[in-house]
């Protein structure tokens, strides 16, 4: 029987605390959270996944419920090749599904450090053909 090819994966690139935030959560959260990334990877959309809105439209939002509240996770794929993951918490509130503006203004605040990255990937996969052109 023929193997069939790996699908080639986006990587992830885990912007400031993001990564560390997940690791907190409960197991059953992570492991939904894990999915929906590993859709987006990829090229997919998961079903609890939703872009944002407004100035935010580029960054997709991944909502997970556990039995101790919302959880959230905001990725980017517009930015080259990889997945920036931006933010990652709990939303406790029971009331109102608006992302709290503390959160949004991290979230942008991370969307622009994931430009600078994405940015700085370009150049140097540039640099590194142009070499290898001249050779």
């Amino acid at each position: 029987m023929a193997k069939l090819p790996k699908p080639a994966l986006a990587p992830v690139d885990w912007i400031g605390s993001a990564k560390d935030d997940v690791t907190r959560f409960p197991q059953e959260i992570k492991n939904e959270l894990g999915q929906s990334l590993f859709a987006a990877q990829l090229g997919q959309l998961a079903d609890n996944a939703k872009p944002m809105k407004g100035e935010l439209r580029e960054v997709t939002e991944i909502v997970a419920k556990g039995d101790d509240g919302t959880y959230r996770l905001m990725y980017t794929v517009k930015l080259g090749d990889r997945i920036y993951v931006l933010h990652a918490f709990q939303k406790k509130s029971t009331h109102g599904i608006a992302t709290p503006k503390r959160e949004t203004d991290l979230i942008k605040q991370r969307l622009q450090i994931a430009r600078v990255r994405a940015a700085s990937i370009s150049v140097s996969k540039t640099e590194a053909s142009s070499k290898g052109k001249q050779t």
